[in-house]
């Protein structure tokens, strides 16, 4: 299982109209969009001084739909311009890691 993880960060003001964004059409669009592979996402926030940190991360069982998700440059972040508008800053580049252990697996 592959996880991308990506940042952005917004003002306070604009929390709540990016949070909505992205359950109501950000996510639900990537869902909606059948990749083999794509299997769902984590969404968490975290208040910072004078602004609001957004992560996201996504499940893929593979580089593979990773590749079909965000194109050849799988690296690169995957903002609509609906989000830019909203957000203050965000990480260019998204980070990929291959999960080893799943919560609930025993441990050696």
């Amino acid at each position: 299982m592959i996880r991308r993880i990506w940042h952005g960060w917004t003002t306070k003001e604009n929390a709540p109209a990016y949070e909505t964004l992205l359950r109501s059409e950000i996510l639900t669009g990537i869902a909606s969009r059948g990749i083999a592979g794509y299997r769902g996402a984590h969404l968490l926030r975290r208040d910072v001084p004078d602004e609001v940190e957004f992560v996201t991360i996504l499940w893929f069982d593979s580089m593979e739909a990773v590749r079909e998700f965000a194109g050849e440059d799988y690296e690169a972040a995957v903002v609509p311009e609906k989000a830019r508008k909203l957000l203050s800053r965000f990480d260019a580049r998204s980070a990929h890691y291959e999960t080893v252990l799943e919560p609930g697996e025993n441990f050696p």
